[in-house]
């Protein structure tokens, strides 16, 4: 009776499944890890930046646009962090004097940029489209809370998956006109939800929920 035999190569396999499933181990532990560390989830997250800039001053008070800084959002995936020249657009001629402008001036002067820590930094394997959001008629604040009030920018949402879920289920209380998107104090008029459901009506929003939409 003849029996089956495998190739000799095979018994390399031996020593290599179990290399696989430790590594497979250890690759699933340090990405959950990673995934949910305090830079990517935690609400409250706020690293400690090169320059103290408050966006309650700027932002708030003297009510600069978001997109005065943050030029790519209606027109990228990735919402920008300002280069020099913009910050220096005023302060070559305002507060040029300020301890708190060294940086900036160096930075400038140099043609380094300055290495601004990012607070909203979604791991890798999360797509997210800003455009497709603001041009939607989600506003800023949805996300960000009200950094208008902020002296140093801090995660005021989880940014997770069940989070953005929720949204994409029921997009309406988010909502509001496109032209409102920045405007972080704004307030409707009329019903809220009924606003909403119009907004939804209108651009015939229907966000996606399967996994390959975000995770690509």
């Amino acid at each position: 009776m003849s029996r089956f035999i495998f190739p000799a190569w095979t018994n390399q396999l031996r020593t290599l499944i179990p290399v696989l499933l430790l590594g497979g181990g250890v690759y699933l532990v340090v990405l959950v890890a990673w995934g949910a560390s305090p830079e990517t989830t935690d609400v409250g997250y706020q690293p400690v930046q090169p320059v103290p800039y408050s966006h309650a001053l700027h932002a708030g008070d003297l009510g600069i646009d978001c997109r005065y800084c943050h030029t790519s959002v209606e027109d990228s995936s990735n919402a920008n962090l300002p280069p020099t020249q913009t910050c220096m657009n005023c302060h070559a001629r305002v507060r040029t004097e300020s301890v708190k402008q060294v940086v900036v001036q160096d930075s400038y002067a140099t043609g380094l940029p300055i290495e601004w820590m990012r607070v909203h930094d979604l791991p890798d394997y999360a797509y997210f489209d800003h455009s497709s959001m603001v041009n939607q008629g989600v506003g800023c604040v949805e996300c960000h809370g009200r950094v208008d009030r902020m002296d140093e920018v801090w995660q005021h949402e989880p940014l997770s998956m069940s989070w953005c879920l929720d949204c994409h289920r029921d997009p309406g209380p988010q909502l509001r006109p496109v032209d409102e998107v920045t405007n972080m104090a704004w307030q409707p008029r009329e019903d809220r939800e009924a606003l909403g459901e119009e907004i939804v009506r209108l651009h015939n929003i229907s966000p996606p929920e399967d996994c390959a939409s975000c995770h690509r």
